[in-house]
């Protein structure tokens, strides 16, 4: 049994699918869970249960927690440490092996240029304490309780159907819409997006492999070192229209925060915008001898999903 907690998100629903080449027995948990391979086994569960983990867990050989919380820190504060607790206890308990999706929010702002898995942790947001929290959780257990886990650290992501991937979120859904499309503070610095299906495969992969555990990797991520400028041109050469777009700056965010606060929590992760944004994936892709998608391609295929949900 291979199970994914949080199954409903962007990377959920594509690792279910992924995980069918590894075992018959897939089990997707989440508040209201729906079929993706015709034959998973459907569990509801609060996360912040710790019992309902504990049973969500139970007979699992790999757990996955791919789970996404609201971008807002007070949720973020008061439920990440919860979880992290109930599915470690959890794992521990019936002695499943852990795969966590993370992001990179934990390294210091200093290393977002070239961002590698051992790049130092010292987050400058309240988000990324958070986060590295959360990972210090694992790390501990790891050390101390014989849990057997990974991490599977991804960049931004973007990808079809991508409900929640900043470049779906500013750049390709206005493009698909024939729309004035936005970057975040500077789109003269490089920005790297991983793929959503790469992403998906990737761990897939890392769960499958004895040899990954115990270790941090980052999920394989196109290696050209694009602008946000040269997306955005990149997607609207694709559509055939003019690159127009908007820079929403920190004195637009500040303006914009004082409406609405998943865009006044953007702020303080400017410092991943205001510089060049480089996710290296090189052990990785050199482990398991793997080509990340374009960037043409991957914008090309998620293009033409958003333009054929438009349409039906």
């Amino acid at each position: 049994m291979q199970t994914i907690l949080g199954a409903g998100g962007d990377i959920g629903s594509l690792l279910a699918k992924e995980l069918k080449q590894f075992s018959e027995k897939i089990r997707l948990v989440a508040r209201y869970p729906s079929q993706v391979n015709g034959n998973d086994e459907l569990v509801s569960a609060d996360l912040l249960d710790p019992d309902a983990v504990s049973e969500a867990v139970r007979d699992s050989k790999i757990v996955y927690l791919t789970v996404g919380l609201k971008y807002d820190f007070r949720i973020w504060q008061s439920q990440w440490p919860a979880i992290i607790r109930n599915v470690v206890d959890a794992c521990v308990l019936h002695g499943s092996k852990l795969v966590f999706f993370d992001n990179v929010y934990m390294y210091d702002k200093g290393a977002i240029p070239n961002m590698t898995e051992d790049s130092p942790m010292a987050p400058p947001s309240k988000k990324g304490t958070v986060r590295l929290e959360v990972v210090r959780h694992i790390m501990e257990a790891m050390a101390t309780r014989n849990l057997k886990a990974l991490i599977a650290r991804s960049a931004d992501f973007y990808g079809p159907a991508s409900k929640n991937g900043i470049l779906n979120i500013l750049v390709l859904n206005a493009a698909a819409k024939g729309k004035k499309m936005s970057w975040q503070a500077d789109p003269y610095k490089v920005h790297s997006f991983t793929y959503t299906p790469d992403a998906a495969k990737a761990t897939a992969m890392l769960g499958n492999t004895e040899s990954a555990f115990g270790q941090v990797w980052h999920l394989p991520t196109s290696s050209e070192r694009l602008t946000g400028h040269q997306l955005i041109e990149l997607a609207s050469g694709l559509k055939m229209r003019k690159a127009s777009y908007r820079v929403l700056t920190p004195f637009i965010l500040s303006l914009g925060g004082l409406f609405d606060r998943s865009i006044r929590e953007l702020k303080e992760m400017q410092y991943q915008n205001d510089r060049d944004y480089f996710f290296n994936s090189d052990k990785f892709c050199t482990a398991f001898a793997f080509t990340p998608t374009s960037y043409r391609d991957g914008i090309t295929e998620t293009l033409k999903r958003e333009y054929q949900s438009l349409n039906q």
